[in-house]
């Protein structure tokens, strides 16, 4: 039985910060066709202060001198355990998830209008499901029809994710110790890749070693649909079709990672199909490289969080006006925008619970400084697509870079280091 004490804790913290009345559901079990569902994956926000992975569950806490938190779940249902499998039920779940309360989810509809009596305020992912709005708004309802017996209703409604998105931000050692691991599957992931990649392969043979791999190692899924794009679709940014034969001098751009215990891995390599870069490639990539060793070296404490990408930006700009792809100066290339073409995302994205995890990127109008705890990664890139004006040995080239990195009190660690990424290492790599 896993330790729930972390998720007791963050709720405690929370409580702290807020009046009133949190509610939290998980995510809805989708239908993908008839009466198949797609695999369930719980709400980030309700797992990281529950550790509940069961569907149809509502997370309510309340605030004030005697704070508390409920679980509202399935009951126990031996029928529906043979079919679906194992379930806590309200008891079970108290007990091994550590709340003060746990109900059936049946009972949530009637207790709620109790529950806001004479709170100050109720907070919710305010806007995220219509269903919960009109639920919400109707309990209070509720609570206002009583106002002549003395009852009081709820005076503010409140969006409960920005708190939590805070707290997310911050990782504590236990969840490191989850996006260590889960980078460390992913790069022996990436390394099999380039092993095992050959002329006349198709893309899917690739994805289904990560897949593989992932689950054989003990993640739960992709944490996202792997991008494994040959030649010319590397210049589609998410490209996710990964049908196409792979063929000698083409490069491989591949972006998978997976989620082990719900923590995310995000990690891109680009390899030559065959072993081998050619000049022009190798030229591009070195590029790339180089602007990726810009922007980690402004992850540290205290770095703003666009120091990264302005660092990887400059150095882009530079090397593409050195190969005659951009025209005039570095700095007019950059205020133009005209890297634009060849490099047109961001160098990267906070990762957690979520691979675009929560968090704000800028406050009071300011970039937000880097801190001990985040994690992010930095990927910058280059695609190159046929063009009249560009020589046709950079035509279909797409490269990106990416690694998840993160921010200590010393300055960085990066978590997806064991992946190859030299062209000497690749090059090593693939012929072992």
């Amino acid at each position: 039985m896993k330790d729930h004490s972390v998720h007791l804790e963050r709720r405690r913290r929370l409580l702290e910060k807020v009046e009133g009345v949190v509610i939290l559901p998980t995510a809805v079990h989708p239908v993908r066709n008839r009466d198949t569902h797609y695999p369930f994956r719980f709400d980030s926000h309700f797992y990281y202060l529950t550790g509940f992975t069961e569907p149809d569950a509502v997370l309510v806490m309340v605030a004030g001198k005697s704070p508390k938190s409920m679980l509202f779940c399935l009951e126990k249902d031996m029928e529906r355990e043979i079919w679906d499998g194992y379930r806590f039920g309200p008891e079970g779940a108290r007990d091994a998830f550590l709340f003060d309360e746990a109900h059936p989810i049946s009972a949530l509809e009637a207790m709620l209008p109790q529950l806001f009596a004479d709170q100050p305020a109720v907070s919710y992912p305010l806007g995220q499901d219509e269903k919960w709005d009109a639920r919400v708004l109707s309990a209070l309802n509720a609570v206002r029809a009583q106002g002549r017996s003395g009852i009081s209703a709820p005076a503010e409604i409140r969006d409960i994710r920005p708190d939590i998105d805070e707290m997310r931000l911050f990782k504590d050692e236990y969840e490191i110790s989850l996006m260590r691991r889960a980078a460390h599957i992913a790069s022996d992931a990436h390394k099999l890749a380039m092993k095992s990649a050959r002329p006349g392969m198709m893309e899917y043979e690739i994805e289904a070693e990560f897949l593989r791999e992932f689950r054989r190692r003990g993640a739960q899924a992709p944490s996202y649909t792997p991008i494994v794009a040959g030649g010319g679709n590397a210049c589609i940014l998410h490209y996710v079709e990964n049908n196409a034969a792979l063929k000698d001098g083409d490069l491989l751009l591949i972006d998978a990672g997976c989620e082990l215990d719900g923590y995310a891995s995000d990690i891109t390599r680009t390899f030559p199909v065959n072993g081998r870069f050619t000049p022009a490639q190798k030229e591009i990539y070195e590029l790339v490289l180089e602007a990726q060793y810009a922007a980690l070296s402004e992850v540290k404490p205290g770095a703003s969080w666009n120091d990264p990408h302005e660092a990887a930006v400059r150095t882009l700009a530079r090397g593409l006006v050195d190969l005659g792809l951009c025209k005039g100066s570095v700095d007019a290339v950059i205020e133009s925008g005209d890297y634009r073409r060849f490099y047109m995302h961001r160098t990267g994205h906070w990762l957690g619970l979520d691979v675009h995890d929560v968090g704000s990127y800028k406050t009071e109008g300011y970039w937000r400084k880097l801190a001990p705890g985040m994690v992010l990664t930095v990927e910058p890139g280059c695609y190159i697509r046929p063009s009249e004006d560009v020589p046709e040995a950079y035509w279909n080239i797409g490269i990106r870079i990416e690694d998840d990195v993160h921010v200590t009190e010393g300055g960085h660690e990066i978590l997806s280091l064991d992946t190859p990424k030299s062209v000497r290492d690749i090059e090593n790599w693939m012929a072992r």
